[in-house]
């Protein structure tokens, strides 16, 4: 049996805390969707983060590392190892150390992306 959908939720469980301030904009038991406020700079909605079961891993999208790349500076080699792409993260397995380093990320993506996106908003 997959272990994608306890993955998943670990994943997902990063995400939840921030669903408050964001949008969300699918929830199923496959798909975990957050968006941003309307950006006057993009002229749209701004795709802040999500995690999905996939056929062979299970997805971490994070938009704030792509905006910002700097953000990506101090990350470990172990989770470099699962990056795709430059905001994707693929894992099989959960893997509690890597999900609190990418728990910090999350967190650091989210107030940079306020600070840098929405200057004016209460955070």
């Amino acid at each position: 049996m997959s272990e994608f959908p306890l993955v998943f939720e670990h994943l997902k469980s990063i995400l939840k805390p921030y669903a408050r301030k964001l949008t969300v904009k699918a929830d199923t038991g496959e798909v975990y969707y957050l968006d941003a406020a309307y950006s006057e700079k993009y002229n749209k909605e701004l795709f802040f983060a999500s995690t999905q079961i996939k056929k062979n891993y299970v997805s971490f999208y994070l938009m704030p590392v792509y905006m910002y790349p700097d953000l990506l500076n101090d990350l470990s080699p172990a989770l470099k190892k699962h990056m795709q792409g430059k905001s994707c993260f693929n894992f099989k397995q959960v893997e509690k150390s890597l999900f609190a380093e990418l728990k910090q990320l999350t967190k650091q993506g989210f107030e940079r992306m306020l600070k840098e996106e929405y200057p004016s908003s209460p955070s």
